[in-house]
């Protein structure tokens, strides 16, 4: 999502309703190896609390309820009202916000520290750009890394789930508006860029991930992020994980992604070079393989379905019929 904001940067943490400008040293869990690694992706809009419960008590593991997990948040901007939400799910030590506008915080010690002892990252929504300009190649990225290899939980909603992908859209050459389905078929390569290797995810690798899918109809603004990584020689493949607002897709440590919350999420497939995929001309590509996964339904990232798709293409800009 491309927003912009300036708040000084600050650190805060709630611990009991009672207290909820205290800040807390947060202490490394008594228990390891974690339960995961696992994921939760948001479509942006209103967080499904379900999916967020969902990674806690996959962190925690399927008998270990009497161990609470360290959650912290993590954005560029705004409040801390992650907070009061995230300390009343069930198995929760405390929680705390972590509000990084900048590489210098990015690399302070005493912020790396807290953000390697927890169990639980969540990315807020904002601006992607902002994230990888702020945090990409620092400390940060490393502690947080640590925390997915102890088998912690890493998830995040609209940019913040963005940021989760292989291929990452970061918005940093376009407008306050950011680029929509109608702009990238016409130009695939105008205002649109990439950044790669920043989370090297092991179920998320060969993606690239957009949110606010059905509000905003961005089917082909995803193709033609995808038909750039083949094109640009960045991949053979790409696999399109877009979804709707309300909802999340949440991924175990096998791989099995799940839908949860309002709407459904499409996963999206170009397996092939496009026909036309150039500067200043409309795109031209066949047989994107599309699955519509609804609500409570699955899907497995490690070993693609080979049925239960169907076929859409894009010539000189235009679909071949509804995407969606």
């Amino acid at each position: 999502m491309k927003m912009g904001a300036s708040i000084i940067t600050r650190l805060t943490a709630y611990l009991k309703p009672d207290f909820p400008d205290k800040t807390f040293d947060i202490r490394p869990s008594l228990f390891n190896p974690l339960a995961g690694p696992v994921h939760i992706l948001g479509g942006g809009g209103p967080d499904v609390e379900e999916a967020i419960q969902w990674m806690i008590n996959q962190v925690r593991g399927p008998t270990s309820y009497s161990i609470k997990v360290n959650v912290v948040v993590i954005r560029t901007y705004g409040s801390d009202d992650y907070n009061r939400l995230i300390y009343g799910m069930k198995g929760v030590n405390f929680v705390e916000t972590l509000i990084i506008s900048n590489r210098q915080d990015a690399n302070r010690p005493d912020i790396v520290e807290k953000v390697r002892n927890a169990d639980v990252i969540f990315f807020a929504g904002g601006d992607q750009c902002e994230y990888i300009r702020s945090w990409k190649n620092t400390k940060l990225e490393t502690a947080v890394k640590s925390v997915y290899a102890k088998g912690g939980g890493i998830g995040g909603t609209s940019a913040g789930a963005m940021i989760q992908s292989d291929y990452v859209y970061d918005a940093c050459a376009s407008s306050e508006e950011g680029i929509e389905t109608k702009q990238a078929l016409e130009d695939p390569y105008r205002d649109i860029t990439f950044s790669y290797n920043f989370f090297p995810w092991s179920h998320l690798r060969g993606t690239i991930i957009d949110t606010h899918f059905d509000s905003r109809k961005r089917m082909g603004r995803i193709m033609a992020f995808i038909a750039r990584q083949i094109q640009d020689g960045v991949s053979k493949s790409a696999l399109g994980i877009a979804i709707s607002e309300e909802t999340s897709v949440v991924v175990d440590k096998y791989g099995m992604a799940k839908v949860m919350g309002r709407g459904a999420a499409y996963f999206v497939l170009g397996d092939h070079p496009p026909e036309v995929c150039k500067p200043r001309t409309p795109l031209t590509f066949s047989d994107y393989k599309i699955w519509r996964v609804p609500r409570g339904d699955t899907f497995n990232l490690r070993n693609l379905p080979t049925r239960g798709y169907y076929l859409r293409s894009v010539n000189r800009g235009r679909f071949s019929s509804d995407p969606y």
